[in-house]
């Protein structure tokens, strides 16, 4: 099951839809859904959380906490709605398309992908792209 939570003015255009592509993004990839919880959210409370449980004093986009068993994905996912605004004015596309691969980021890491090296980061980027793809589609 996926839940969405919303602590700002902003609501996903068709929760359904992304619901849909995300359980096949997780399908895609071997795994299954057993709980996902989407906190939209401002700057500022993203940044408490990722001061308090991380120890970063700095703004991010995204912040996971996985609790998964197995192949089950369990987790909490909180995403800034500012920073992915910002990001996709800084990044030339399109609000929708930086979301989705914000959205898409945080299950891909629970999934087993990782971003810290050039070589990780080209990958995440290309699984990010394909699973993009993967929302148009079925659109």
């Amino acid at each position: 099951m996926i839940e969405y939570h919303y602590e700002l003015d902003f609501k996903l255009s068709s929760e359904e839809n992304h619901s849909s592509w995300l359980n096949r993004v997780v399908a895609s990839e071997g795994g299954q859904i057993g709980q996902i919880d989407y906190i939209f959210c401002d700057d500022p409370y993203l940044f408490e959380l990722n001061c308090k449980h991380l120890k970063h004093k700095m703004l991010t986009d995204i912040l996971t906490f996985d609790y998964s068993v197995g192949k089950e994905i369990i987790a909490d996912i909180f995403i800034s709605i500012e920073r992915v605004r910002e990001n996709s004015n800084d990044l030339s596309v399109s609000f929708g398309e930086e979301l989705l691969r914000v959205m898409s980021h945080g299950v891909l890491h629970i999934l087993g992908y990782q971003d810290k090296t050039e070589k990780d980061e080209s990958m995440m980027r290309k699984k990010e792209n394909e699973k993009i793809k993967m929302f148009h589609v079925e659109q």
